[in-house]
């Protein structure tokens, strides 16, 4: 409830620029600016805003939180404390880069989902159907194989780390006994969804 509530309190809460885009996702705030020509006026602007909103509305920044990455190339300060930059964040559950190289995030992926194998491979061995051993694989491994996968798949992933996430499908797929959508098979699923939602 709390994090309905605090989308309800803050939906007035808006970017006024084209070039900065201010999301909220439950209690989380993330201000992304377009700075192009060293022009970071509106991306500024916002942040006064967002600032002056947050104090007229009886909420608080907490500054310790908060970072850039990279840009603006000055520095950012937010209720009297610096903004840290930083080479990499956390974005709804997908690390970012300064770069925009996708294999943190990757092995970020591949690291979860071998965890979540183990839980597989105990389902396997009290005999658990193939049928609820798909459901516990779709839910659990597959959902984070795909985690933005519209997002790195196509364009930026290396063929490397498409490999290491395929290993993990592959292994599942000898787990449960099975035939499972191949990575590329997810990315073109998920992508048709995000086609349609459009």
């Amino acid at each position: 409830l709390r994090p309905l509530l605090f989308s309800l309190y803050t939906n007035s809460c808006t970017s006024s620029h084209q070039s900065v885009k201010l999301l909220k996702f439950a209690d989380d705030t993330t201000l992304i600016g377009l700075i192009s020509g060293e022009d970071e006026s509106a991306y500024r602007w916002e942040i006064d805003h967002l600032v002056t909103w947050d104090r007229q509305n009886n909420l608080e920044f907490n500054a310790l939180k908060t970072v850039k990455n990279p840009a603006p190339p000055t520095s950012i300060t937010l209720c009297g404390t610096p903004v840290d930059t930083v080479e990499h964040f956390r974005f709804l559950f997908t690390i970012i880069t300064q770069d925009l190289k996708w294999e943190l995030a990757i092995s970020s992926l591949t690291k979860k989902a071998q965890q979540r194998m183990y839980f597989l491979q105990q389902l396997k061995k009290f005999n658990l159907p193939t049928t609820m051993m798909v459901l516990f694989y779709t839910a659990i491994i597959e959902s984070i194989l795909t985690s933005s996968i519209t997002v790195w798949y196509a364009a930026a992933a290396t063929a490397k780390d498409k490999g290491r996430l395929q290993r993990i499908i592959h292994s599942a797929e000898r787990v449960i006994g099975c035939n499972l959508p191949s990575l590329q098979d997810l990315y073109t699923s998920r992508l048709k969804d995000e086609q349609e939602r459009l």
